[in-house]
């Protein structure tokens, strides 16, 4: 049985489409064709993703949140702890003054039948002043008759007293003998902090040096020669207490037994005493020895004397051949010093619950450096300064350089040159991906993070003045700001002249032969 042309026209249109008389599913089906099928599934995909999106996002902006609640928690316990730490202390010192007195206590009885002049009033009032002449101290700074120790100051051990120094202003041709509390911090010689002048910074020392370290380059004969001599010299004319590397003394001893006398130290805890020990540093090499004599100490710095025995010398402006009038001056004093600021840096990990989880901290002096290392991907670092967003860098890497260290790496980077002694943080990227990413100097205040986020293609490595890389996986943070203690160098005539002779003649800065003046002229 066929069916009848009619019918199966009336049935089937002439497109395919079922009738509607005949099938109401067919006329159903018929309102959506398949382009407005897949157009339907394309939109809900999309808004899928998007609410993906939106999702991750805050999701971040909740890991940021609290991780800056965690920073703020171990921030407030850091600072309690530190306030609790200069309770004790001065809670033990005054109680140290209370067993004094009392044990040095006269009867009341028997001291009206003495006469004024008598031993036993004269105890009690040489206790008084001497209760009166700490607490000075420990109000205004160092007093000149501050004495410091080697030790338990009760036991029988070797004592060893440490030159104290005052810094003051001054300009060309006149210097101020104010002593300034609320400039310049010290606590039993030892340099804090200092805000900075429009005026170099003069060092006077209160009473002679006694001890010197002296740091020199490794696999140099002529330093070797040149140490050996300066320390005969300074043991025989100066009568110089003399501390060198444990490398430096038996290296001298293999010359003559004479120099028996040279110190040492045998561990890290002498080491971070050699600040309460040694009056003056003697470095002698180049820029790199500078940087390794400030890293030797985490606190407090003392004078530096740099000599220049290295190739390229921006820190070093004194020349060993005329050694001897060079510290004779110095030791008599006074001298004009650089304050070279230094960045204390924080490797803060993606796991860690607090900041008392994360490595120790680690001075530089020039610069750290965060690069992408062997990976072949440009890095991704977020910024921070002091909570808000500065940029993300895409490129090679960052800079986050010194003013002492803008003649570095930083210079290379494209970076400026700054006078060491100009407040400021360096923020220089490393060949970036966009042309108007420029230098920044920042204010030497801030707190710099620098953070890898999480989408990173690759982790980043951190280099702190060319040494200790360390690598910063997606998550990980390095946080950096002003370190408390300068390392304070000495100069040959005062900050800005040496400044600028280093650079003459170590950059030839805009060296060329002069123009012509026999040509074409206005008339």
């Amino acid at each position: 049985m066929t069916m009848a042309p009619n019918k199966l026209n009336s049935s089937v249109n002439e497109n395919g489409s079922c009738s509607p008389s005949e099938n109401g599913f067919a006329r159903s089906f018929s309102l959506f064709p398949a382009e407005a099928d897949h157009e339907l599934l394309q939109s809900s995909i999309q808004e899928s993703d998007g609410h993906l999106i939106e999702f991750s996002e805050a999701l971040r902006t909740v890991a940021k949140a609290l991780r800056r609640a965690a920073e703020g928690k171990a921030s407030a316990q850091a600072e309690a702890a530190e306030w609790k730490r200069k309770y004790e202390l001065e809670r033990a010192r005054n109680l140290k003054l209370d067993h004094k007195v009392q044990s040095c206590r006269v009867n009341q009885g028997d001291l009206d039948g003495l006469k004024l002049d008598s031993p036993a009033k004269k105890l009690v009032f040489c206790d008084e002043a001497d209760e009166l002449s700490e607490r000075c101290c420990s109000r205004h700074g160092i007093c000149s008759h501050e004495v410091l120790r080697d030790g338990n100051p009760d036991s029988d051990s070797k004592m060893l007293r440490k030159a104290s120094f005052k810094l003051s202003w001054c300009s060309k041709g006149e210097q101020s003998d104010q002593h300034k509390h609320d400039i310049v911090s010290f606590e039993r010689g030892n340099i804090t902090t200092a805000e900075r002048s429009s005026k170099q910074i003069s060092l006077k020392w209160e009473s002679c040096p006694q001890t010197v370290l002296i740091l020199t380059k490794p696999n140099s004969v002529s330093v070797q020669m040149l140490c050996a001599e300066m320390t005969r010299w300074l043991r025989e004319q100066k009568k110089l207490n003399i501390y060198v590397e444990p490398r430096v003394r038996k290296e001298l001893l293999n010359v003559s037994s004479y120099y028996s006398f040279v110190e040492t130290w045998k561990d890290d805890k002498e080491i971070s005493l050699l600040h309460t020990k040694v009056d003056l540093v003697i470095t002698l090499g180049g820029d790199g020895t500078v940087l390794w004599a400030a890293s030797m100490f985490k606190g407090p710095v003392p004078p530096v004397v740099p000599f220049s025995l290295g190739s390229l010398g921006f820190m070093t402006p004194f020349h060993s051949e005329h050694y001897r009038e060079y510290l004779e001056s110095i030791l008599k004093g006074p001298i004009s010093i650089t304050l070279r600021h230094r960045l204390i840096c924080h490797v803060v990990r993606d796991a860690a619950k607090s900041e008392y989880e994360t490595e120790d901290p680690i001075l530089v002096l020039n610069e750290v450096t965060i690069d992408r290392g062997i990976s072949s991907y440009l890095t991704n670092l977020e910024c921070y300064c002091d909570n808000s967003f500065v940029t993300c860098v895409q490129g090679d890497g960052l800079i986050l350089s010194t003013t002492s260290g803008s003649t570095a790496y930083s210079l290379a980077a494209g970076g400026s040159m700054v006078h060491p002694q100009v407040p400021g943080i360096l923020f220089t990227p490393i060949c970036p991906h966009s042309l108007s990413f420029r230098p920044l100097i920042l204010p030497e205040y801030v707190t710099l993070r620098v953070q890898i986020p999480f989408n990173s293609r690759s982790p980043a490595w951190a280099s702190f003045d060319g040494k200790d890389r360390k690598q910063l996986a997606p998550g990980d943070a390095l946080v950096c700001s002003m370190a408390l203690w300068p390392v304070p160098t000495a100069c040959q005539v005062d900050s800005t002249n040496d400044f600028l002779r280093s650079i003459h003649e170590g950059l030839h800065w805009n060296l060329r032969k002069t123009q012509s003046f026999d040509g074409p002229r206005d008339l």
